[in-house]
């Protein structure tokens, strides 16, 4: 199972969870995921093992963003379409998808796994500028990631009728 499938099946992602994560604001408030996961694990140097309250705190916030915010009434822009598109892509064993698409996700998934070394490592030695480079790296990539899974969306809507359904103007 790749990375993806599994936190797919960690998140507990079902048609209703999806539907609410199309909403933009699910997903541009999800970049605060690592900032807040960053800030929870940098807070054991202020409140020593209190600050696992603020991890578990910042995970829920994982969890939990997905399913805030309402189904959108509008899914015709970038944000709703990256997370058809990463549906799609997660779909790829059921459903042929385009090689290009295949061969760009992984490249993007492995350039945003080079980032995780600096996060890692600016979490445990307190480093903030090596810490705020993991971030950034990760979240740029990541941001790429989902720009990549819309053009996937584009070029696959009109291959399944499920797919055209979730676009709407």
């Amino acid at each position: 199972m790749d990375i993806l499938k599994y936190a797919e099946k960690a998140m507990s992602m079902d048609n209703e969870t999806w539907s609410r994560h199309s909403n933009p604001w699910s997903v541009y408030t999800r970049f605060t995921a690592l900032p807040l996961i960053s800030l929870a694990f940098w807070s054991r140097e202020w409140f020593d093992v209190y600050s696992l309250v603020l991890i578990a705190l910042s995970f829920l916030w994982v969890w939990v963003n997905p399913r805030l915010f309402s189904e959108p009434k509008r899914t015709n822009n970038w944000a709703s379409m990256g997370t058809f598109g990463e549906r799609i892509y997660l779909n790829r064993e059921n459903e042929v998808i385009p090689i290009h698409h295949i061969k760009a996700c992984r490249a993007l998934q492995v350039l945003t796994a080079m980032g995780l070394p600096f996060f890692i490592y600016g979490l445990y030695a307190l480093e903030l500028w090596i810490l705020i480079l993991g971030n950034f790296w990760v979240m740029a990539f990541k941001a790429w990631f989902v720009d990549r899974m819309v053009w996937l969306y584009i070029d696959m809507k009109d291959s399944n009728p499920i797919y055209q359904s979730w676009f709407k103007t």
